[in-house]
C-alpha cells in the first residue's frame, strides 16, 4: 500500500510539474504577442524626400503656356494644324507646363515650324516598291511672354513606315496615316524633352542668377 500510494503521488508531481511549465509557456508568448501589437512607430514631419528634393520645389505653380500654330516650310501641305494640335495635346498630357488659349495671359510661348518632310523608300521589287517611310522634323521653341527671351529651343525627328500597295488612293492614305503618327511622335518626344528641363530647373536657371546694378553716385 506505501509503495502504491508512493508512485501514485510521484506521478501527480510529475503531471503536476509539466502542467505548470506548460502554462507558463503560454503566457509568455502571450504577453509577447501583447507587447508585439502595442508597438508602435510613428514620424511626425514631412519626413525626407527622395533625391532630396525640397518640399517647396513640388509646389512651385506650372508654367501658363500658349501654343500658336506652327509654321509649315515643307512641301507637304495641310500639315500645321494638325501637328499644333497634337503639340498642345502632348504638351497638356504632361510636360510640365499648363496650356492655355492663346486669348489667355501666360507665362510662355512656343512657336515653331515643320522643317521638312519627306517619303524614302525602305524596301522595292524590280517594278514596284514594297515599304516607305514618312519622316518629319520639327523644330519649336520657347519663350518668355514678358522678356520675348528664349528658354528653350529644340528639333524632333519622327519616323513612320508604311507598305505600299498597287491601289495608288489607298497609298496616299496610308502615307497620310504615317505622317501623322510621325508627327504625333514628334510631340511627344518634344512634351517629354520639355519637362525633363522643367523638372530639371531650366526655367529657374536664368531667374536665379544675379541681377547686378549699377553703383549709386554720390
Amino acid at each position: 500500500m506505501r509503495q502504491a500510494k508512493s508512485l501514485k503521488l510521484k506521478g501527480k508531481s510529475r503531471y503536476s510539474g509539466t502542467f505548470s511549465f506548460c502554462l507558463f509557456t503560454l503566457c509568455l508568448a502571450f504577453s509577447l504577442a501583447l507587447s508585439a501589437c502595442g508597438y508602435q512607430f510613428r514620424v511626425e514631419g514631412a519626413g525626407p524626400t527622395i533625391g532630396g528634393a525640397k518640399d517647396s520645389a513640388s509646389q512651385e505653380p506650372q508654367p501658363r503656356l500658349v501654343i500658336r500654330t506652327l509654321v509649315n516650310s515643307s512641301f507637304e501641305p495641310n500639315l500645321e494644324t494638325r501637328y499644333t494640335n497634337y503639340l498642345r495635346h502632348e504638351f497638356s498630357s504632361g510636360s510640365g507646363a499648363q496650356v492655355v488659349p492663346d486669348s489667355e495671359a501666360a507665362d510662355l510661348v512656343l512657336t515653331g515650324q515643320i522643317l521638312s518632310v519627306g517619303v524614302p523608300t525602305l524596301s522595292f521589287s524590280q517594278t514596284t516598291t514594297l515599304e516607305s517611310r514618312a519622316e518629319v522634323v520639327v523644330l519649336v521653341r520657347i519663350e518668355e511672354t514678358r522678356t520675348k527671351k528664349v528658354v528653350w529651343i529644340q528639333t524632333a525627328k519622327a519616323t513612320s513606315e508604311f507598305y505600299v500597295t498597287p491601289d495608288l488612293q489607298f497609298n496616299r492614305a496610308l502615307q497620310n496615316r504615317a505622317l501623322e503618327q510621325a508627327g504625333r511622335f514628334a510631340a511627344a518626344d518634344l512634351a517629354a524633352r520639355f519637362l525633363l528641363h522643367v523638372e530639371s530647373g531650366g526655367l529657374n536657371k536664368q531667374a536665379a542668377e544675379p541681377v547686378t546694378t549699377a553703383p549709386a553716385v554720390r
